[in-house]
């Protein structure tokens, strides 16, 4: 009866009420930039994590024996699932340690490049070509890029190369899981199991680096940990899974048309919250990297039928 109930829930196109919710998940998206800034006053970022993970692992575990969600049935994801999970544990590595040493804004546009490795990777792995238009949208970010990284050089201290660096690399490896996905049986599995795959493997390369890092705990306070908390619950145990709700009820390419407004709230937001600078190029950037989402994103028009 599920079954059946999800296909008459299902929807053709993306109605108010889910672009509602997507504004509101990309928002959320853009301050867990934030938050996970502000918990490294009380936290080294590997801990935030391996913390992170766990804590919204064990809420997503919750969620899949409330609904029902059958996760350790053999299927033959293990050996890929656990590939994904040291990808995406060494990308979350990557984003949290560079974020500490650049800002939100250049941090938030750098690792949202990930659609446009995936368009580069998925013309050179997957067979799948690129045409003029989204070529024009790779075009549109590689310019956003270099907006960004100008706007280091000038800026100085304010944002390092080490963190831009760092954050560039998290982009191209979350691209990288995507694709994996993509050629693998990972691609029928649940979205529940896929995402706790990663979590997964976040926490366990997380735990393998802890002990090189810096010290877990750097000054316990209450809002560090309220931010940390924040990414655990909410970011990871309720958006992810509202994500993955939305996408049962309604078309894919269409929710993907609102991601370029992760980067424009994660700009925004650090500017907002943190205080941030925005200089010329960093608004330059924001321009150029969002209209190149959107083109790429746009689906194609369909042929008209004889």
């Amino acid at each position: 009866m599920s079954g059946a109930t999800d296909m008459l829930d299902r929807r053709d196109t993306v109605d108010m009420t889910a672009a509602a919710m997507m504004v509101g998940l990309t928002l959320s998206w853009g301050l867990n930039y934030v938050a996970a800034k502000v918990s490294y006053a009380g936290y080294d970022p590997v801990f935030v994590s391996i913390a992170r993970s766990i804590l919204g692992g064990l809420c997503v575990l919750g969620w899949c024996r409330l609904r029902g969600i059958k996760l350790f049935e053999a299927d033959g994801t293990l050996i890929v699932g656990a590939a994904v999970g040291v990808l995406f544990g060494v990308e979350f590595l990557f984003l949290y340690i560079g974020l500490e040493y650049t800002t939100v804004a250049r941090n938030t546009l750098l690792v949202n490049t990930m659609p446009f490795w995936v368009l580069v990777g998925g013309h050179f792995l997957l067979g799948e070509r690129i045409n003029a238009r989204k070529l024009g949208g790779l075009v549109l970010a590689f310019c956003g890029l270099l907006a960004v990284f100008s706007d280091g050089i000038v800026a100085g201290k304010d944002a390092t190369l080490t963190g831009d660096l760092l954050s560039l690399v998290s982009g191209i490896l979350w691209a990288l899981t995507s694709i994996v996905i993509k050629r693998s049986k990972l691609v029928g599995t649940s979205a529940e199991k896929l995402l706790l795959y990663q979590l997964a493997g976040a926490a366990i390369v997380g735990a393998l680096v802890m002990p090189f890092a810096g010290p877990p705990i750097r000054a316990f306070a209450a809002l560090p940990t309220l931010a940390l908390m924040f990414q655990s619950f909410y970011i990871v145990a309720f958006t992810y899974v509202l994500w993955f709700w939305l996408l049962t009820r309604y078309p894919a390419a269409g929710l993907s048309s609102f991601a370029f407004l992760s980067p424009v709230f994660g700009v925004l937001c650090g500017a907002v919250l943190l205080g941030e600078p925005l200089t010329i190029r960093i608004f330059l950037a924001l321009a150029l990297i969002a209209a190149g989402l959107i083109i790429v994103n746009r689906p194609a028009r369909r042929q008209p039928t004889v």
